[in-house]
């Protein structure tokens, strides 16, 4: 069950005292319709600021003058801004509660210092033994998908959740040389499957495809390796790497997860964090309090890696966690053709966009690079209807480390 307070539109006082900085560009005045006595810059940006309580208002406003809305920002980030231009126009002046604590803007760039990276390199790889391999696609679901899980325990190989790792397969290529390593999403948080912090755990597909040359059927050579990988086995093991796809410490964030396929993994590790008991007394710092929106697109059911897992996270948390599903192979779009996750963006957009902001809602996109289209189409057609041009909305969203993209 979805929450609605989270979302703005029963926003609580302290939500509603928060104040927030818009610029616009292109505005004409009508005093008799918008009752504004302010002067108004006829070129260049204006700079207005709005209440939280009074967002969705000032929008159509705006819209009503011909404005276009460039950024929107957090006053506690751009107080300076805001002091030094004389074009600064105040919407239903709001004096905040004393006791109102600022939103959280994203993780800083200078927190990211802390996250190991490439502790274990190509040259001089750790060495980790398979202790299970588990497939995921049940019957009658495509493909073949697996949570391989290996042992930490003898080296120093350890890593915070949204960062991958690097295989090494074992064997040579056609000319005799060592395979090169592929990285995969790590599905596991810092603590490991096992909460011992010795284990790290990977969703693996099996690459296959058709040779376009031969038009026969061609396997993904580490893709194989690890899914038919046995218990016991030595892999060599990479990293880890990457620093975009981290979890903002915010408790009280909004997390949005737009996923396909194996794209799940590092939202697994994400939810483990939030919601798994043993999880939350393992990490006293870290108490979810927020709202996590996942929403999944895999071809059946069969293919939606880590149910059971998904849907007892929402029947225990039905106020903090949201999932949907869109599975293409069984349900249509409005159109009546199959659904995939950029038709539940589409559908869900306003409700989406309105979490969008809020200073602390973070995106992240994992999976196939084909969904960046069309989740930018259903977000463009929803921005406009605020006057928002949603590729600049979301080149500021990236600025502020609140848009998180991994595809391939």
């Amino acid at each position: 069950m979805y929450n609605p307070s989270v979302s703005g539109g029963n926003a609580s006082s302290l939500a509603g005292s928060r104040l927030f900085l818009y610029e616009v560009q292109g505005l004409r005045q009508n005093a008799e319709t918008d009752m504004m006595s302010n002067p108004i810059r006829k070129s260049g940006s204006v700079f207005i600021t709005v209440s939280y309580n009074r967002m969705n208002q000032e929008m159509q406003r705006i819209t009503r003058m011909g404005g276009k809305i460039v950024s929107i920002r957090p006053m506690e980030t751009v107080g300076a801004i805001a002091n030094a231009t004389p074009t600064v126009i105040e919407s239903a002046p709001v004096t905040p509660e004393p006791t109102a604590k600022p939103m959280t803007q994203a993780t800083p760039k200078a927190s990211k210092a802390d996250v190991p990276v490439n502790l274990y390199k190509p040259n001089s790889p750790y060495v980790g033994k398979v202790l299970s391999n588990e497939p995921l696609v049940g019957d009658g679901g495509l493909g073949i998908v697996q949570h391989i899980t290996f042992d930490l325990s003898e080296g120093n190989l350890h890593y915070v959740e949204g960062q991958s790792i690097g295989i090494i397969p074992a064997g040579t290529d056609a000319n005799g040389k060592p395979h090169k390593l592929r990285l995969y999403s790590i599905a596991s948080t810092r603590h490991g499957d096992h909460m011992d912090d010795k284990t790290v755990s990977l969703c693996v597909r099996q690459l296959e495809y058709k040779s376009p040359e031969s038009g026969e059927t061609v396997y993904g050579v580490c893709s194989t390796y690890l899914c038919n990988i046995e218990p016991g086995a030595d892999v060599k093991i990479t990293g880890p790497v990457g620093k975009e796809m981290l979890l903002p410490d915010d408790p009280d964030a909004t997390i949005i997860m737009l996923a396909t396929g194996t794209g799940i993994a590092p939202f697994r590790a994400y939810l483990w964090r939030m919601f798994k008991e043993a999880e939350r007394k393992a990490n006293s710092d870290y108490q979810f309090k927020g709202l996590a929106w996942l929403i999944f697109g895999v071809p059946y059911t069969p293919n939606i890696l880590y149910k059971e897992e998904l849907e007892a996270i929402q029947n225990e948390y039905p106020d903090n966690f949201r999932l949907t599903y869109a599975i293409s192979r069984e349900q249509q779009n409005p159109e009546g053709g199959r659904m995939y996750i950029q038709h539940r963006v589409a559908e869900h957009a306003a409700e989406l966009w309105e979490l969008m902001q809020k200073p602390n809602t973070h995106t992240y996109m994992c999976g196939l690079k084909g969904m960046e289209d069309g989740i930018d189409a259903g977000m463009s057609a929803e921005a406009s209807k605020h006057g928002v041009d949603w590729t600049e909305f979301r080149r500021q969203m990236k600025k502020d480390h609140r848009w998180h993209v991994e595809t391939y």
